[in-house]
């Protein structure tokens, strides 16, 4: 079976969602983190799995249900760090974000029968998931992060090394309250989507 890893920082406010602010406070922002956060760990806990990792910057808090091991995250950039966390595996491993609530124990129930490699593309051109049948660091180290071809350039990565990669759906990560908003909407009985109707679009100019 794969192992999962969930790659995330600690909901604090002023050191998540920043691009949330504004319209919503840093506090706000650290809420709607948060929410995100425990939707995806709960998909991530309905999936069958071999090992459940979370991958945190941070400490873990009440937001974590049981079932999970945590790793801290090591230091350096984004690469660097998604290339940890697939070293610390020996077989299988889909490693998603916390970035994605509207996923579903569905779309994250992957195998690797007939491929090498799993690659969910971001609406924004980076990417939401990422699995491999062996995980390899080498294939994460020096891809740059958080451009509008992240997304393009790992998968070139991929392709390059001679995997077989499938492709997951499309998703829309949060980043900004445009973004919230339509992830909302996809989800509507998440924790993300009541957090935000609570808070409301404009709640950082009360």
């Amino acid at each position: 079976m794969t192992t999962l890893l969930v790659i995330a920082k600690e909901p604090r406010p002023g050191r998540v969602k920043t691009r949330l602010t504004p319209p919503f406070t840093p506090r706000e922002a650290a809420t709607l983190a948060e929410a995100s956060l425990v939707d995806t760990l709960r998909a991530v806990a309905a999936t069958p799995a071999a090992r459940r990792v979370l991958v945190l910057d941070g400490a873990p808090g009440a937001w974590l249900p049981p079932g999970f091991d945590v790793v801290p995250q090591c230091a350096g950039g984004l690469d660097a760090r998604l290339a940890a966390a697939f070293a610390g595996c020996t077989g299988p491993a889909l490693l998603i974000g916390m970035d994605t609530p509207q996923v579903t124990p569905a779309l994250l129930t992957v195998d690797f029968c007939d491929c090498d490699a799993w690659f969910g593309p971001a609406e924004d051109g980076g990417f939401w998931a990422l699995g491999l049948a062996a995980p390899d660091p080498a294939l994460l180290r020096g891809v740059p992060m958080s451009t509008p071809t992240t997304g393009a350039v790992q998968r070139n990565r991929l392709t390059a090394a001679g995997l077989r990669v499938r492709d997951l759906p499309r998703l829309r990560d949060v980043d900004t309250a445009a973004d919230a908003e339509a992830v909302a909407a996809s989800a509507p009985g998440g924790r993300f989507a009541a957090e935000l109707s609570r808070l409301g679009p404009a709640a950082g100019d009360r």
